[in-house]
């Protein structure tokens, strides 16, 4: 028998075929219906009675059984032409399906032994969804194959394009609930197809699942005509193909197969040509809208509400509340007929198991969907040779992200053969100053260009030509997920938009990190620039540094937070965060022209304790401190350093130890940090009574909350209060009371035994804050001797 008669998939579509495909379909149909109900008696070969029966039926039926017909046609697809394909699943819910279709390839009894092909298998596999102790009603991190789960709608489709950057060879089908259609991050998604790169990328197949409701509305798209949603599509890059499961299942079947086959064969040509020929105009790459009624195959009528084709098949069909309602789901069970597709041990027939796919091909086994097993390291330039001369603190002065600019430009250097990094971000990479890295690459981008455009090409690897946070998050998190690296840039006040993004990313991680067969991915970064202290100019609306309070709530495990002062401490922090893996890196940075306080030796040792003494900005040496000052952040920092000199200049015999944080979440007293101070340490820095004057970057009370059970409680946290718009940059401070003189002035407040010294130089504060308003408002621009402000000792002043 010749090798394409032993590939049935590879001949033209037989009937016979067709009978087995929907064979195949009533068996994950009837696994995952049987996962909403059964605790026993798996494949019903015993009369069905109510203790076999969950006591409390949670999770969705109304689109699994779509999905189940998208996978069985999948499966014929990745057979026939030999595809690596994975398959993103957008609808929030209804997880038994993919459950149901990775048991059947026995991809899940790989990774789950006690899930085993069997009937003691099968009926651990009902058991245990959406039961205590058991797996979720989502697509979630515990199903092989899953890289998206549906807890909050919007990110498939995102998510399936940074999948396939820079993964040729990959197709990653990406299945979009009519309802999640509705949502801003997805309906923005649409225009990702403008940044696909037919020859490095490989393609995403969209498909649309209509199915007319969400949890008790119908959806837009199900409510317009076919002419208005061909034109939409069509209006956003696409070429739809439309299937309707009308008409006899082996109609239906016939026209899904035909339709995907020219889908593939479609993306396959535009591939041929842009890669042999060189084309790379770009093509209308082919979708598919799939029309099916809402918990298709379900009941039609319980308690005689309609239930197929309308909202009430959204989650469970059947309620079991009523005595009937065995009899119901008995009849709605046995309509798979399950005895044709098992045999008497519980395991799929050979005749239909010969359907599924094998080894890595099959989608629940894709390896892209364990990025780990195809992370590669990225080769690392020596952060070190990047360093900013700093001749003594103060002395020079840069712009932190210029810097890293340079970094990052020789990253994309070394990895150029890997093709395995890429910047995010929305249209802010100029605007952040990473202008360096035009250096080496471009911005990624399909569509039309001029003479006049900048750095734009289609094999471009800084994805920042969409502005959409929430796009630019969701490529990454695909990046990421499927085994590459990078990193995301943004206005700090807009992290905003994607911090409940980075919250279901934080739970993903958690999630993985107790599956074993789970490897560990890069870590997601994130640099938060233009931050709260350097938007006096764009004013109130920029203001916003709570992203930080945000992310310090995950799971201590995956979250570390950053505020480097200045360039070489940046440079040294971003290394470490490339380096490392299953972690959230928050960098909150500089842009603007600074000064620069550390030699890289200096940066170096302070990055790497997260908190250290500036022995330089110190005069307690060998002596207990009379007052700590402490500060996290630039502008903190800057602030913070410029109170000392003024304490020191006027009370030189105070003792006032400096203390700067560069990691955060060091400070946690709490237990929640694994890598957080113990008290000793905290103590020996902070010590356990002195007064601590703490300039911190964003709102008080997260600093408060790490340090609540420290030893010492004699702590002020000077901070951003929700004032300043636009203005002049020391205003910002001053209307935040985050400035120097209203750090000397609490100063001085927590140090009574200075007495009638003490008084006098709270006064000259008071006053300098009066001469800087009257300054502002006369001549627009802040006090000469801030502007001009150096650091010094009273020894060399």
């Amino acid at each position: 028998m010749s090798k394409m008669n032993d590939c049935p998939e590879k001949l033209p579509l037989t009937d016979e075929y067709i009978e087995k495909m929907d064979a195949y379909l009533r068996a994950v149909n009837y696994l995952s219906a049987a996962q909403l109900y059964l605790l026993d008696n798996p494949l019903l070969r015993e009369p069905l009675t109510m203790d076999q029966i969950k006591k409390k039926i949670v999770g969705h039926w109304g689109t699994v059984p779509g999905q189940n017909f998208i996978y069985t046609h999948l499966n014929r697809v990745v057979k026939k032409y030999d595809q690596s394909m994975i398959y993103i699943s957008g609808p929030g819910h209804g997880g038994n399906f993919f459950v149901s279709n990775s048991y059947l390839e026995g991809r899940y009894s790989e990774v789950y032994p006690s899930v085993s092909q069997d009937i003691e298998g099968m009926k651990k596999l009902f058991k245990q969804f959406s039961f205590p102790g058991g797996i979720s009603s989502h697509v979630a991190p515990e199903t092989p194959g899953s890289i998206n789960e549906g807890g909050e709608l919007g990110y498939s489709l995102a998510h399936s394009f940074g999948s396939v950057f820079d993964n040729p060879e990959l197709i990653t089908t990406c299945v979009v609930g009519d309802g999640e259609a509705e949502t801003g991050p997805l309906a923005t998604a649409w225009h990702s197809n403008k940044f696909l790169n037919p020859v490095t990328d490989g393609a995403v197949l969209p498909i649309l699942h209509l199915n007319g409701y969400k949890i008790s509305n119908p959806t837009i798209f199900s409510r317009i005509s076919h002419d208005e949603v061909d034109s939409f599509f069509k209006g956003c890059g696409w070429k739809p193909y439309f299937v309707e499961t009308t008409g006899a299942p082996s109609t239906v079947h016939r026209l899904m197969a035909e339709t995907l086959d020219k889908c593939i064969e479609e993306i396959k040509e535009i591939q041929r040509a842009a890669r042999e020929d060189g084309d790379l105009t770009r093509k209308m790459w082919p979708m598919i809208v799939l029309r099916t009624p809402k918990g298709w195959t379900g009941p039609e009528v319980v308690d005689g509400n309609q239930i197929v084709g309308s909202f009430r098949a959204h989650q469970v069909p059947i309620t079991m509340e009523k005595p009937e309602h065995l009899d119901l789901l008995k009849s709605w069970l046995l309509s798979y007929r399950p005895d044709e597709l098992f045999d008497e041990n519980g395991r799929l027939v050979p005749e239909l198991q010969a359907l599924t796919p094998t080894g890595d091909l099959r989608i629940s086994a894709n390896p892209h969907t364990n990025g780990g097993n195809l992370l590669r390291d990225l080769r690392l330039p020596d952060y070190r040779n990047y360093a900013v001369d700093v001749p003594f603190p103060g002395s020079v002065k840069a712009q932190d992200m210029i810097e890293l600019g340079g970094y990052v430009r020789d990253v994309f250097k070394l990895n150029d053969e890997n093709q395995n990094f890429r910047i995010f971000g929305p249209d802010e990479t100029m605007s952040n100053r990473l202008g360096k890295v035009f250096e080496e690459v471009n911005r990624s981008w399909a569509a039309e260009k001029y003479d006049s455009d900048e750095f734009l090409a289609s094999n471009g690897r800084v994805m920042d030509s969409m502005l959409s946070e929430h796009m630019c998050e969701g490529w990454l998190e695909g990046y990421l997920l499927t085994g590459r690296h990078g990193f995301f840039s943004t206005y700090e006040a807009f992290g905003r938009i994607v911090d409940s993004m980075v919250s279901q990313h934080a739970k993903w991680l958690k999630v993985t990190s107790e599956l074993p067969w789970r490897q560990k991915i890069a870590s997601l970064n994130l640099i938060l620039t233009s931050n709260v202290w350097q938007q006096d100019h764009n004013g109130y609306t920029h203001q916003d540094p709570g992203f930080l309070g945000h992310l310090a709530d995950k799971k201590g495990e995956f979250v570390r937070i950053y505020l480097p002062p200045d360039a070489n401490s940046l440079l040294a922090t971003f290394d470490k965060c490339l380096s490392s893996k299953n972690v959230i890196n928050a960098l909150v940075t500089s842009k603007h022209p600074s000064a620069q306080w550390l030699t890289m030796d200096q940066a170096v040792k302070h990055v790497k304790q997260g908190i250290s003494i500036w022995d330089w900005a110190s005069n307690d040496q060998g002596e207990e401190p009379d007052l700590v000052v402490a500060c996290a952040g630039d502008t903190p920092t800057l602030e913070s350093l410029a109170a000392v000199t003024i304490l020191r200049d006027n009370l030189p015999e105070l003792k006032i130890r400096f203390v700067n944080v560069v990691e955060l979440l060091k400070l946690d007293s709490n237990g929640k940090y694994p890598y957080a101070l113990s008290d000793a340490e905290y103590d020996a820095i902070f010590t356990k009574d002195k007064p601590i004057i703490f300039a911190f970057h964003g709102y008080q009370a997260l600093v408060h909350d790490l340090t609540y059970n420290r030893h010492n409680r004699n702590l002020k946290v000077c901070g951003y209060q929700e004032e300043g718009t636009i203005t002049t940059a020391f205003d910002m401070r001053v209307q935040n009371e985050l400035d120097r003189f209203h750090l000397v002035l609490n100063a001085l407040e927590r140090l009574p035994e200075l007495g009638n010294k003490g008084a006098s130089l709270a006064q000259q504060m008071r006053d300098n804050l009066v001469a800087h308003k009257e300054q502002i408002h006369e001549y627009g621009v802040d006090l000469e001797e801030v502007v001009n402000w150096t650091w010094h000792t009273p020894e060399s002043k």
